[in-house]
């Protein structure tokens, strides 16, 4: 009877020791490093404070009063103040006076009165917060810390410090996982480099990241700094190098110029920047403006480069304007420490001109724009009016922003062509042309001049054709039309009716009328001074569905039945419908 007792209760303990040895059974706790407490852990009071006070209010919430040298932990994370309400109920602790929360060593956060809820593991710090981690330390009245998600929130005003740069806003959250801060409002960023030179970055939406000290922004920003100002509304700005790469509406303003573009790369220890998309570039002083799709520019060197898009130069003159366009564009300005630099543009290859009263081409030309000179090279023509000019090299030269003289050397060759589409001529080694008002006033004519002018009847008749040789002539013009020719030192003229004029007396050696190749003012401008209005869509007309004609009906008499569908054929004959009765 014993062993059957024994066999019975055998039987019975076999289920608890088969659950206690099968596999997914939970190990017995060992050693091991601490882990951070989940939600919910009591918060531990540690050994050493000063006195110990427990107090149970009339609603029934249980708290300990700890009063000197007082410390609690839970998991990872460590609280130190002078004394502290523990609520046991809620897993709460009410820190004052020298609070101090310190997680996994590695951050640190202290203040005057601290909230610690040890369910959420979250800590709200009030009065002269400052926060600590190895890489930043932030000062704010009030600071927010989840200490699980291991990030801190502030909504006064707070002040970020590093080794190189200071950073105020009035909001801010920080990250202490990702090392990533987000600013907002007022934030305004310090930047110190390595020669102590200082830069200013405010806007209103900032992120910075203290590892690797990039700040990017997205709304308007301005960037003040020794050599200049920038301003976009969205990009990077590296506190090291002093890099910025803007993406939306960049702008580099400086003293003497403004340099804006859709995208804009600017180094500020290399005074070096790129800019691409709608690029502009302004002079302050002499009112001009340079647009291009692409643009480089060496503020050291103080020169700046436009390409791509056919580049347009525009200058602005009173009512007068005068645009010039090429494949490049150079323009050379003042640079730090050198204020006195000759400002000049160079135009290459491909250059056009036009004014109102004038159009040019020529392969490069160059504009001293402190002189108002403009130098054409390599095969340049001009119309003026009906003239045209041309010569191995010119210059315009303007006086107030009027063109005032043109100088023709080598070659030079100038046709007016009269009312009757006639072709006035002049040539010889060198040309000048001087203006009044716009117009050609006089023209002389150096060394080996010869000329063929029409003898005209009221401008509407020609009575013969003049030809003359000399050394020098001069031609007098009113309202762009040749009025008189005097020839000076040794001068050898004929006139030759109109019955006996032939071909070859029309033309002098080298005569090239160029006017198709005469720039317009669409050319020149192109898409970077694009005028135009824009067009309106054309909206398609629908199609007008014709109305069909109304029946027409006798008062009093009814209306027609409505004619049925025929019969489906069948392979007896149909029979004979009988039309319906009409009104």
């Amino acid at each position: 009877m014993p062993r059957f007792r024994f066999f019975i209760l055998l039987l019975l303990l076999l289920p608890s020791l088969a659950w206690a040895q099968r596999p997914g059974a939970a190990p017995r706790p060992g050693p091991g490093p601490a882990k951070p407490a989940a939600k919910g852990t009591p918060v531990e009071l540690l050994k050493g404070a000063g006195e110990l006070v427990g107090i149970t209010t009339p609603e029934g919430v249980k708290i300990r009063k700890v009063l000197g040298n007082v410390g609690f932990k839970q998991g990872d994370t460590f609280l130190y103040c002078d004394s502290a309400y523990q609520y046991l109920d809620r897993n709460e602790i009410e820190a004052f006076s020298n609070v101090r929360v310190v997680q996994n060593d590695t951050v640190t956060i202290t203040g005057d009165k601290g909230y610690y809820n040890g369910n959420l593991r979250t800590a709200r710090m009030v009065g002269n917060v400052v926060m600590r981690d190895p890489r930043m330390t932030l000062t704010t009245p009030t600071l927010n810390y989840d200490l699980n998600r291991k990030t801190a929130t502030y909504f006064e005003t707070g002040h970020l410090t590093d080794p190189q740069n200071t950073l105020d806003s009035q909001q801010g959250f920080y990250d202490t996982n990702s090392k990533v801060f987000v600013f907002k409002r007022d934030v305004h960023l310090v930047s110190i480099d390595a020669q102590n030179q200082r830069t200013d970055l405010n806007n209103d939406t900032l992120t910075y990241n203290t590892i690797s000290k990039i700040a990017y922004f997205d709304g308007p920003t301005r960037i003040r700094g020794q050599q200049g100002n920038l301003y976009a509304e969205k990009g990077n700005y590296n506190t090291v190098t002093r890099v910025s790469n803007f993406q939306k509406s960049a702008k580099i303003d400086t003293p003497n110029y403004l340099l804006g573009g859709d995208r804009l790369v600017y180094d500020e220890g290399r005074l070096y920047g790129e800019a691409a998309g709608h690029v502009t570039l302004v002079s302050k002083k002499d009112n001009i403006t340079l647009r291009g799709d692409f643009g480089r520019h060496w503020r050291g060197l103080g020169r700046t480069k436009l390409y791509g898009g056919r580049p347009v130069v525009r200058n602005i003159s009173g009512k007068d304007t005068l645009y010039m366009a090429a494949d490049t564009l150079l323009s050379v300005e003042s640079r730090p420490g050198t204020p006195n630099v000759r400002q000049v543009l160079y135009a290459y290859p491909k250059a056009r001109i036009f004014k109102a009263n004038l159009q040019g081409r020529c392969d490069s030309l160059t504009y001293d724009r402190q002189d108002s000179i403009i130098y054409l090279n390599r095969d340049p023509v001009l119309w003026q009016a009906r003239t045209q000019m041309v010569a191995d090299s010119m210059q315009i030269r303007q006086k107030r922003g009027k063109i005032d003289q043109m100088r023709l050397y080598a070659n030079s060759f100038v046709i007016n062509q009269d009312t009757l589409l006639n072709f006035n001529q002049m040539k010889g080694r060198n040309i000048m042309a001087y203006f009044r008002e716009g117009q050609i006033g006089r023209i002389d004519v150096l060394g080996n001049a010869e000329s063929i002018a029409y003898a005209l009847d009221g401008d509407t008749v020609v009575t013969g054709l003049n030809k003359g040789v000399s050394a020098t002539m001069t031609l007098r013009f009113a309202d762009n039309k040749l009025q008189r020719i005097t020839m000076l030192v040794n001068p050898d003229a004929n006139f030759i009716p109109l019955h006996e004029i032939k071909e070859p007396d029309t033309r002098l050696k080298g005569f090239r009328w160029r006017d198709t190749e005469r720039p317009t003012r669409r050319q020149v401008l192109g898409k970077q001074f694009d005028d135009r209005p824009p067009r309106k869509p054309i909206r398609k007309k629908k199609p007008v569905r014709a109305k069909r004609p109304a029946k027409k009906t006798t008062r009093g008499a009814p209306s027609a039945a409505p004619r049925k569908p025929p019969a489906p054929a069948t392979p007896k004959p149909p029979a004979p419908v009988k039309p319906a009765a009409r009104p």
